[in-house]
């Protein structure tokens, strides 16, 4: 799927098939952005999957924790540092990989206005059982200490408002195009254009 640049609507996808998937295309050289992180989903229950996060914070160097590990709170951070875990990032190659990937909370401009490719095989609906549970990461984030899952809903409901509009004016125009290609009178120059296959 060589393109210059994809873009991702991570809506609905599971954070590791997502990631391993992503990992897999910025190694082979593509770009790719992702946006609606917080969205995301992650298997399991939301008490189970919180508790596992809170052990991670747990995790640090004794004598000066901000060598780290470093525990990142926004939903685009985690996603950013899933995939890493699935890049040899400390080579020239890895490093060079994960450059190539952008990830973000909402669907700030230009992207916006870009058309958003799902992957099917990270989809939820389609790789998890109805009857399994499972969280969103935006809600896990908020409990880790993320404050603005407020602010990106607020900027998304603007967003989809603007959107909705857009799309109205883009089928009113549709509408009249195609009204006015059947309207237009080519008379002989008709058969000639029919003959070359327009």
């Amino acid at each position: 799927m060589f393109e210059s640049n994809i873009t991702i609507d991570a809506r609905g996808h599971l954070l590791g098939r997502l990631a391993s998937t992503v990992a897999k295309e910025l190694l082979n050289g593509q770009h790719l952005t992702v946006v609606r992180c917080e969205e995301l989903n992650i298997s399991g229950k939301h008490v189970r999957v919180k508790n596992k996060y809170l052990s991670f914070l747990r995790k640090r160097m004794a004598t000066n924790p901000k060598k780290g590990p470093i525990h990142y709170r926004s939903p685009a951070r985690i996603f950013w540092r899933t995939v890493r875990g699935m890049l040899p990032h400390k080579t020239a190659r890895g490093a060079a990989a994960l450059t190539r990937l952008r990830s973000f909370e909402g669907v700030p401009p230009p992207y916006d206005k870009t058309k958003k490719m799902v992957v099917p095989t990270a989809l939820r609906v389609l790789r998890l059982r109805p009857d399994r549970k499972f969280t969103q990461m935006g809600r896990i984030a908020t409990d880790l200490g993320w404050k603005y899952a407020d602010v990106i809903e607020r900027l998304e409901a603007k967003r989809k408002v603007y959107g909705a509009a857009y799309h109205e004016r883009k089928k009113a125009a549709k509408k009249l195009r195609l009204k006015a290609a059947e309207a237009v009178d080519l008379g002989s120059a008709g058969a000639t254009l029919e003959a070359a296959g327009y």
